[in-house]
C-alpha cells in the first residue's frame, strides 16, 4: 500500500510538471522578483520589426512561441523595448534541423546592412560591418522595392545551433550549443536531440557571465578574460571599431536579442529577473 501511495504522489508530481502553464510565472517567481518577457499571444514588451519602415519579416507568433522565420527580407533580431544590466534570464528553445541561432546580450551597437549595395568593403562580413558602423552608407528608410537587409548586432551570444549539421557548429567547440560565441567553448555537450525544447539559463553580472543549458552549467567565465579578449581582436581585427565597442563595453545597460541567423527556431517561457 505505501509503495502504491508513493507511486500515485510521483506521477501527480510528474504530471503536475508537464500540466505547468506555459509563458506563465509561478506565485514562487513572482515573489522571487522574475518577470515575463512573452506572454505567448503578443510581441509586448520587444521592439517588433514588423512596425518599421520597410517592416520587417524576420518573426512571428505561432503556437505559444515566438518563432524566427527562414530567410527574411530583412534578417534582424527581436529586441527588448526594455534594457537590462545585472540579470538572470531563462527561456525554452528548439531549432529546426540545420538551423543556427542565439541570445544576445550586452548589446553595444546595431549596424545596418543594405545587401542591394555593393560591398564598401572587400575583405569579408567583419570588415564590412566596421565600415557601415563608421560611414553609415546604408539606409532602411530610402530601399527601393523588394529589398534585402541585415541590422546586425553588435554584442555577445549566447549559441544555439544545429551541433551536426550547421557549418558553423562543425568549426569546432567555440561555435556550438552553449557557447559564448567564438569566444568560450562549452564544457561539454548538453544539447537534446534538434527538434526538441531545451532549458537555458543565462546569469550575466558584470564582466562574469554563465551558461546554463538543460541543467549543465557550461560556460562560467569573465569577458574580460585574456581568451575573450584573443577571440575578439582575431575576429574583429579588419573593424577595430567593433572591437573596441566588445572590449570596453561602453554601454551597461542593454536590450537583449533573440537571433534571426535567417533560420527557424522557437522560443517560449521566457522570463528574466534583475540582480542586485
Amino acid at each position: 500500500m505505501r509503495l502504491t501511495i508513493a507511486l500515485l504522489l510521483s506521477l501527480g508530481a510528474v504530471c503536475s510538471a508537464q500540466e505547468a502553464p506555459l509563458n506563465a510565472l509561478t506565485p514562487d517567481e513572482r515573489a522571487a522578483g522574475w518577470q515575463l518577457m512573452f506572454d505567448g499571444k503578443t510581441l509586448a514588451g520587444w521592439d517588433d520589426p514588423a512596425l518599421r519602415t520597410p517592416p520587417g519579416d524576420s518573426w512571428t507568433i505561432e503556437d505559444g512561441c515566438i518563432k524566427a522565420l527562414a530567410t527574411p527580407h530583412f534578417r534582424e533580431d527581436l529586441m527588448t523595448s526594455a534594457t537590462f544590466r545585472d540579470f538572470e534570464m531563462l527561456f525554452d528553445w528548439r531549432i529546426a534541423p540545420g538551423s543556427n541561432s542565439g541570445v544576445k546580450y550586452l548589446i553595444q551597437r546595431t549596424v545596418f546592412l543594405d545587401h542591394d549595395k555593393p560591398k564598401s568593403a572587400p575583405r569579408g562580413f567583419e570588415e564590412n560591418v566596421g565600415w557601415e558602423m563608421e560611414h553609415h552608407l546604408s539606409d532602411r528608410s530610402k530601399m527601393g522595392p523588394n529589398p534585402h537587409g541585415e541590422e546586425y548586432v553588435v554584442s555577445f551570444e549566447y549559441q544555439l545551433v544545429d551541433n551536426d549539421r550547421h557549418p558553423d557548429a562543425l568549426r569546432g567547440a567555440k561555435y556550438q550549443t552553449g557557447a559564448l560565441y567564438g569566444m568560450i567553448a562549452p564544457t561539454q555537450a548538453a544539447a537534446r536531440p534538434v527538434g526538441e525544447f531545451n532549458h537555458s539559463r543565462l546569469v550575466v553580472r558584470g564582466d562574469r557571465v554563465e551558461h546554463w543549458l538543460n541543467g549543465v552549467k557550461v560556460v562560467d567565465g569573465s569577458l574580460d578574460a585574456q581568451e575573450v579578449l584573443d577571440n575578439i581582436a582575431k575576429r574583429w581585427h579588419a573593424a577595430p571599431n567593433v572591437s573596441e565597442l566588445l572590449t570596453k563595453r561602453p554601454r551597461r545597460d542593454c536590450p537583449i536579442g533573440l537571433q534571426n541567423h535567417g533560420d527557424i527556431v522557437w522560443f517560449r517561457n521566457l522570463k528574466i529577473r534583475r540582480l542586485p
